[in-house]
């Protein structure tokens, strides 16, 4: 064989794709560069043409050789006959503590009893082998709405947490603000709440603003910390130190992380001497729970208090973490955990049926925290991204670090069940980010060859998401926008994922957009995201004006998209007034839950976020004109709860409001 007939087959082994199709449906071949980048991404010795026939000949060998899978998924709670056996003495193990959970005897097929949902290592021994075989027992589907909810026909408030007002607050809406948003929004008869990514963005990074690059996707970002709701302290009810942030129309990250962390570190002090000992008792009893993985964390947190959040430029001689630093920082997400967990509690007893709806972000990012903590299960070498399509005909690097599918599975994939688990603790649905990378990465070497893409165990992670989800009572959604596989939607569905239908791209082959009544069930339906234009920004044509300005199309270009907006407007709207029309298109629709951004309700024009700039565009940066307190009594909420009770879909918040 040739050294390319050698690489090509390396590739295939480890499910690097040979081609794509690109927006205009045109094939792209995956060039040799693009196949060395990301086969040395995975850990695999590229570095000569002997290197390369060395790894083929040991991967097909392991590949070949092997009596019995590498890994199998079986339905939990059922008797499972297994398709091996040879004869074999076996036992099955507990993966989470070792604990031997079955074993048996010789015979030609080994039968497994009725599982819980959860991973095992099955080791089984024959003729003078041994071979684990990692068993994934996962319940047949997702949990539905109806299930967790109780009904089939919802409704909610999606917004931007950092961009929420209140007087109380830093200048950076919080998680009182996001539980006091639930409230109010469950009195008018929404069922959820949904908010950006909360993950971790970095203690001492004061750059990084996009939630969708965060530096940790397990741990909680304790800028949301709301510093008059500290556990087990007494606190004033209005946030002191913050009016030149507070009152800023545009959010001043830097400056309000510098006041808010010097508050945090003050508070922490005052904990430590005055908290009540519950409030300890509870905290201690966290870290003993979040066990290495927390304490990891916290270290890294730590070291970036002394080195910076850039964990690749620290000096080889760093030294070991501050032990109180490490307190502290794990004290910081207990009370970012506790928030969170009462702001869910407080949305459910207010009378919402899901109550928060979390967001997954797709990866973290590459000098952020989880990459350093991960570091085993990450691929090397390589960015997130994805190819031009509607979103952005640029396509995108997102600059975000990827788990290696190869060093993933080694795992058992414990990385990515820590993060699904912490994700949806408090949540009653999520949503996974980009849910193609499920299926497939689409991935861009540091060393400039063109991005390819790369299969993911895609049955292994919808396993591992479906354990997590059955453990956590929790729904989910996946956001399968742009380019997918024929049959990849149809395939989540029966999983029990719900998909994500954005109503703007929801036109037939015609150019005509789903009636009511033959619009799809088993989705989350919207308008927009934050995106992609809201209501009046697709209304204005904003987004045009954007890319304009830009220059990613010309004025021909321009005025073409212009023409056909109009057109779309009005197959949209046919109505005074347009927002009205679209929202109880969405309320009249078949779908399982429809979701109303916050932007849309108060007219905003600008989308939170325009893919493919950074400063351009006031990306996370905008606050809403109404504040927290204020919103119960805006007519327009109330008008848009009206508009979902008149399509059925009014929830039982106590209290729930009239809208005339």
């Amino acid at each position: 064989m040739s050294i390319t007939d050698n690489l090509n087959e390396l590739a295939d082994i480890c499910g690097i794709l040979p081609h794509f199709y690109d927006l205009q449906g045109h094939e792209r071949p995956t060039s040799q560069a693009t196949q060395r980048a990301i086969l040395a991404a995975n850990g695999i010795d590229v570095s000569s043409d002997d290197a390369i026939r060395d790894e083929l000949a040991t991967r097909a060998y392991f590949r070949d050789a092997r009596w019995f899978p590498e890994e199998i998924i079986i339905e939990s709670g059922t008797t499972a006959p297994l398709q091996f056996g040879l004869g074999a003495t076996w036992t099955l193990y507990d993966d989470q503590d070792d604990a031997v959970v079955a074993e048996g005897a010789p015979a030609d097929h080994i039968t497994l009893p009725p599982l819980p949902s959860g991973i095992y290592v099955l080791t089984a021994h024959a003729s003078g082998r041994t071979e684990e075989v990692t068993v994934i027992a996962a319940p047949a589907r997702l949990p539905s709405i109806e299930e967790v909810a109780g009904k089939g026909r919802l409704w909610g408030l999606n917004f931007a947490l950092y961009g929420l007002r209140s007087e109380r607050g830093s200048g950076l809406g919080d998680f009182e603000d996001m539980a006091q948003t639930a409230e109010v929004a469950a009195a008018h008869g929404a069922d959820f709440v949904g908010v950006n990514p909360v993950h971790a963005m970095g203690y001492a990074n004061r750059a990084a603003i996009s939630p969708y690059s965060p530096s940790h996707r397990g741990f909680l970002n304790t800028s949301y910390i709301a510093l008059d709701r500290i556990p087990g302290l007494k606190t004033g009810r209005k946030t002191a130190g913050f009016a030149a942030t507070r009152k800023s129309e545009t959010i001043q990250y830097a400056t309000h992380k510098d006041a808010h962390n010097k508050a945090l570190e003050a508070v922490f002090v005052r904990f430590q001497s005055k908290a009540t000992n519950a409030a300890k008792l509870d905290f201690a009893a966290f870290v003993d729970h979040g066990g290495a993985e927390l304490q990891e964390f916290a270290s890294f947190e730590a070291l970036s208090d002394v080195h910076g959040p850039d964990w690749p430029t620290w000096p080889a001689d760093r030294g070991a973490p501050d032990p109180v630093r490490v307190t502290f920082h794990s004290w910081l997400q207990w009370v970012a955990d506790a928030q969170v967990g009462a702001a869910q509690a407080r949305a459910q007893e207010a009378g919402m049926a899901l109550g928060l709806y979390l967001d997954l972000a797709v990866g973290p990012r590459r000098d952020g925290a989880e990459s350093r903590c991960e570091q085993d299960a990450i691929a090397q070498g390589v960015s997130l991204g994805a190819p031009p399509d509607h979103l952005s005909p640029g396509g995108q690097n997102w600059d975000l670090a990827a788990f290696s599918p190869l060093k993933l599975r080694a795992q058992r994939y414990a990385p990515l069940r820590r993060i699904i688990a912490r994700t949806m603790q408090h949540a009653g649905v999520i949503r996974i980010d980009h849910v193609l990378g499920l299926n497939r990465s689409f991935w861009l070497p540091d060393d400039g060859s063109p991005g390819g893409y790369i299969r993911q165990p895609f049955e292994a992670l919808i396993a591992v998401i479906k354990i997590e989800a059955e453990r956590n009572n929790c729904a989910v959604i996946g956001e399968d926008l742009g380019l997918v596989p024929d049959g990849f939607r149809e395939t989540m569905q029966a999983h029990g994922f719900y998909g994500y239908s954005v109503l703007q791209y929801e036109q037939d082959h015609t150019g005509a957009f789903p009636a009511p009544e033959n619009s799809a069930h088993q989705v989350l339906s919207c308008f927009a995201t934050h995106d992609t234009p809201t209501v009046m920004g697709f209304e204005t044509g904003r987004d045009i004006d954007w890319w304009r300005t830009l220059e990613w199309v010309d004025e021909t270009a321009a005025t073409a998209l212009r023409q056909k907006r109009t057109e779309d407007v009005a197959a949209l709207g046919q109505g005074a007034d347009f927002a009205t029309q679209v929202h109880g298109r969405l309320a009249r629709s078949n779908a399982s839950m429809v979701a109303v951004q916050l932007d849309d309700m108060l007219s905003n024009v600008e989308a939170q976020n325009l893919p493919g700039t950074i400063d351009e565009h006031p990306n996370w940066r905008r606050k809403y004109r109404v504040a927290v307190g204020d919103l119960g009594q805006d007519a327009r909420l109330r008008a848009t709860a009206q508009i979902m009770k008149d399509a059925g879909r009014s929830g039982q918040g106590k209290g729930t409001a009239d809208a005339d």
